[in-house]
């Protein structure tokens, strides 16, 4: 399957579940049709920060383009109802449209071992430099409100507690 939304109206990102339990989702809409993927936290994050580095080489390649902005409120960057995926997203990249402005962000399905990499979905996302920063922006928010971080080997602590390998096994 393909899904071209060009342009979306509005993408966001999102979790649902209980810190280390949480199920993270991309979303986006144009006009009525409704696309929601499955994605990972590391994706968000990774996604994030490529995007910053990515509108600085824009800036430097085109420096006559606006700079892009980031405004959203946490209500409009909710996900919507229903939460029914069409994928699982293995991998995101980003391209640039000039005539039209937009960023191509692009989702590739994940595939399992021994599948052909031809029958994989992929959706393309057009959206404005606006828009993509705010949903990164909005998707780091979202996923530092996750477990807190232990200090002393830096993984996740569960609320239960958290067995260190740097203690000993010892559960703090």
């Amino acid at each position: 399957m393909e899904y071209e939304l060009n342009p979306v109206t509005w993408i966001t990102t999102g979790a649902v579940g209980p810190p280390g339990k949480r199920v993270f989702y991309l979303q986006a809409r144009r006009e009525r049709e409704l696309l929601t993927l499955l994605v990972e936290k590391q994706q968000i994050q990774a996604l994030a920060v490529g995007l910053e580095q990515f509108l600085k080489d824009l800036g430097e390649k085109y420096p006559e383009l606006p700079q892009a902005t980031s405004n959203y409120s946490d209500a409009e960057m909710e996900l919507e109802e229903p939460l029914d995926p069409a994928f699982r997203v293995g991998q995101l990249g980003l391209a640039y449209d000039e005539p039209t402005d937009r960023l191509v962000l692009v989702a590739r399905e994940l595939q399992n071992e021994g599948e052909e990499t031809g029958e994989a979905s992929v959706a393309r996302l057009w959206c404005t430099r606006s828009q993509v920063r705010s949903m990164c922006q909005w998707g780091l928010e979202l996923t530092n409100r996750g477990r807190p971080i232990c200090g002393n080997c830096g993984e996740p602590m569960d609320p239960e507690g958290h067995f260190c390998p740097k203690s000993n096994g010892h559960k703090h």
